[in-house]
């Protein structure tokens, strides 16, 4: 456990909440569990290992078009899995730029690879101020404790 910790600390990954459920740090959590990564005005968007491990086996994600406009907090697809549907929503407003198009045929890397091979759309960010709105790594874990312990 030391050693998996030391690794975790290493790679500047927060193995926290659930005992299981993984939070980068560098990423930015929205309340309806998307998470972002920034790069310049770019924006990759996609679902938290929490809210992969809530959905169960995701079977299909419906994506939007390229150049589709997105706004923060609003939906702009969908996770399916065997459990149920939960719309994606998207933590910043911009424009779609790119769509991950690996998921049509592999929806099951949004379970595997959440915050990596699992993204979901790529935004050119309109207003790069609307990140302040979101959470940073330790107060998207204290925020699914929380919510974990309502349930």
């Amino acid at each position: 456990m030391l050693w998996a910790s030391r690794a975790a600390s290493y790679l500047r990954i927060s193995a926290f909440h659930r005992g299981f459920s993984t939070v980068l740090k560098d990423l930015k959590y929205a309340d309806s569990h998307e998470w972002v990564k920034v790069n310049g005005n770019s924006a990759t968007i996609g679902i938290t290992d929490h809210a992969q491990d809530h959905l169960g086996d995701v079977v299909y994600v419906e994506l939007p078009e390229v150049g589709a406009a997105v706004k923060q907090g609003d939906s702009f697809g969908a996770v399916e899995s065997v459990k149920a549907t939960s719309d994606v929503n998207s933590p910043v407003s911009g424009k779609v730029v790119e769509v991950n198009e690996e998921l049509n045929n592999s929806p099951a890397l949004v379970n595997s690879s959440p915050y990596e091979n699992g993204w979901i759309i790529k935004v050119e960010m309109n207003d790069a101020g609307e990140l302040k709105k979101l959470m940073d790594s330790d107060q998207y874990s204290k925020f699914c404790e929380e919510e974990d312990s309502k349930h």
